[in-house]
C-alpha cells in the first residue's frame, strides 16, 4: 500500500517552509537568463504566495512522498507541480488553465439519480483525437488530468493509451466505481505514473448506496475496487455529494468514518447541483447559515488535531466561496471535455461552445475563455439551469448539453457577478 500521511503541526511548518525556497529556486534561473525582469520575478512570487495563502484551510497529505495542498493541485515536488507555478509567470496573456476533467466513454454500469451526465448520449470521441487533444493540452500547461467515465475501466484500452499519451508534466487521477478493474490493469496503470483512483461514497451504508447507484453489488464492487488499488500501491480518494439534512442528521461523520476505514488520502464533498439527472431539482438549495455550518465542520476536520488522522476534505462549498477560488469554470482554472467531445466550461453547466470532432478546438476553446476571462462569484451551473432546462424542453432536445447555438443564448447574456478578489489581485500583478 502506498504511504499515505497528513501533514500537520510543526511539520506542515518546515513543509511551507521548504516549498517557497525550492519554488524561489526554481525560478531563479528565469531571472538569471533575462527570461523575467527582476520587477516580474517579484510579482511572480508575490502571484504564487497569494495563491498559496487561498489554500491555508487545507489539510496537507503526503502520497508516496510527494505533498499536495489540493485536490486539484499536483503534489510536490514533481514536473506536474512544476507546470501549475508557471501559470503564474505568464504576464503577457491570460494565465493558462491548469485542470481539465476528461471523460474518455460514455459506457456505464449504473443509474446514479444525480448524474451530471445522465442526458449525455453520444457516439464517445474517437480515441485517436483524444490522444492528440491531450498532447495539445499539455503544451496548453494542464498540470493536472482528471480522468473519468462513464466508467474508465469499461473502456480499459482507450484509458490506457490516454494515460500512456501524459507525460511527466501532469498528473493523472482517474474516477472509477471499480467495476472492470484487474490487478493487472491497475499495475499497467501504475506503471504510467497515475496516481489515485477516486470513487463514490454517497453513503456509508451498503444498502443505501446500492439503491442511490442503482444496482445491488455496487457496494461490494466499490470495496473491492479499493482493495485492488490499495494492492497497487494507487492513492485511494473518495467524492460524495450530500444533501443539506447530511450535515445534520450525522452522515457527513459516518461518511468520513468510512473514508479513514477505507485508508482514503481526500474526500471530495460536492455541492449538489441542478444538472443533468437533477437538472430540475429545486430543493437542494443550501441557506447562508447553513454553509457556514458545513464550512465549519470541514475546518474541524482539516485543521483541528482530533481529527488529524482523517483523509483531507476538499469541499466545493469553500473552494467556491467568493473569498477563496470561487468559481473558476471555463477554463479560468479548469474546465470539462466529455465522452462524446462537447467542450464546457465545467460538468455541471450542461452548455456547449463546440466540439473537439467538427470543430477547430483553438476557436471554440478561445471562445469559451473569453467569457470566463475571471474567476467570478456567480455558480452559473445553479443559475443557469432553469434557462438550460427551458431550452431543452422548448426545442424537443433528447441529449445535454445544449448544442452551440441554444448554448450561445445562455452565455450571451448571462450575469457572472463580480470578479473574485482572488483573480482581481493576480492580474493586477503585472
Amino acid at each position: 500500500m502506498i504511504a499515505v500521511n497528513n501533514v500537520t503541526g510543526w511539520e506542515r511548518i518546515v513543509f511551507n517552509l521548504k516549498l517557497k525556497l525550492s519554488i524561489f529556486s526554481y525560478f531563479l534561473p528565469m531571472l538569471w537568463k533575462g527570461e523575467l525582469s527582476l520587477k516580474r520575478f517579484i510579482l511572480l512570487l508575490k502571484r504564487l504566495l497569494l495563491f498559496v495563502s487561498r489554500m491555508r484551510h487545507n489539510k496537507l497529505v503526503k502520497i508516496g512522498g510527494k505533498t499536495r495542498l489540493g485536490l486539484y493541485i499536483p503534489g510536490f515536488p514533481s514536473p506536474a507541480f512544476d507546470t501549475a507555478c508557471r501559470k503564474f509567470s505568464q504576464f503577457e496573456d491570460k494565465m493558462p488553465c491548469t485542470t481539465v476533467l476528461l471523460s474518455i466513454t460514455s459506457a456505464c454500469p449504473y443509474q446514479c439519480r444525480h448524474c451530471y451526465q445522465k442526458l449525455d448520449k453520444g457516439k464517445d470521441v474517437h480515441i485517436d483525437t483524444l490522444i492528440r487533444m491531450v498532447r495539445k493540452l499539455q503544451d496548453r500547461g494542464i498540470a493536472f488530468f482528471n480522468i473519468e467515465g462513464g466508467e474508465p475501466f469499461l473502456a480499459y484500452e482507450r484509458l490506457k493509451q490516454i494515460c500512456s499519451a501524459i507525460d511527466s508534466r501532469s498528473e493523472i487521477w482517474i474516477n472509477s466505481t471499480g467495476a472492470g478493474m484487474t490487478q493487472e490493469r491497475l499495475a499497467e496503470l501504475k506503471g504510467l505514473d497515475v496516481t489515485a483512483v477516486m470513487f463514490s461514497l454517497h453513503s456509508p451504508d451498503a444498502d443505501v448506496f446500492n439503491e442511490f447507484m442503482g444496482k445491488k453489488s455496487a457496494w461490494d464492487t466499490m470495496a473491492a475496487g479499493v482493495k485492488l488499488c490499495h494492492d497497487a500501491d494507487l492513492a485511494v480518494a473518495f467524492n460524495t455529494c450530500l444533501m443539506r439534512e447530511d450535515f445534520y442528521n450525522g452522515r457527513f461523520e459516518q461518511i468520513m468514518d468510512a473514508a479513514k476505514g477505507f485508508k482514503a488520502c481526500l474526500v471530495q464533498i460536492i455541492k449538489p447541483k441542478p444538472a443533468g439527472g437533477w437538472l430540475e431539482k429545486t430543493d437542494i438549495e443550501f441557506t447562508f447559515q447553513d454553509i457556514e455550518y458545513i464550512k465549519a465542520k470541514v475546518n474541524r476536520y482539516n485543521l483541528q488535531a482530533e481529527f488529524a488522522e482523517y483523509p483531507a476534505i476538499s469541499a466545493q462549498i469553500i473552494e467556491e466561496d467568493k473569498s477563496v477560488f470561487g468559481c473558476t469554470a471555463g477554463g479560468t482554472d479548469r474546465f470539462y471535455i466529455n465522452a462524446k467531445g462537447d467542450l464546457q466550461p465545467c460538468e455541471f453547466l450542461n452548455i456547449s461552445f463546440g466540439n473537439i470532432t467538427v470543430d477547430n478546438f483553438e476557436d471554440i476553446y478561445q471562445k469559451m475563455r473569453g467569457c470566463f476571462e475571471w474567476g467570478g462569484e456567480c455558480y452559473l451551473c445553479e443559475s443557469c439551469s432553469p434557462e438550460v432546462h427551458r431550452l431543452y424542453q422548448e426545442n424537443g432536445l433528447t441529449s445535454l448539453p445544449l448544442p452551440p447555438e441554444l448554448s450561445e443564448k445562455i452565455y450571451s447574456s448571462w450575469e457572472r457577478g463580480k470578479r473574485t478578489d482572488l483573480y482581481e489581485r493576480l492580474e493586477r500583478m503585472r
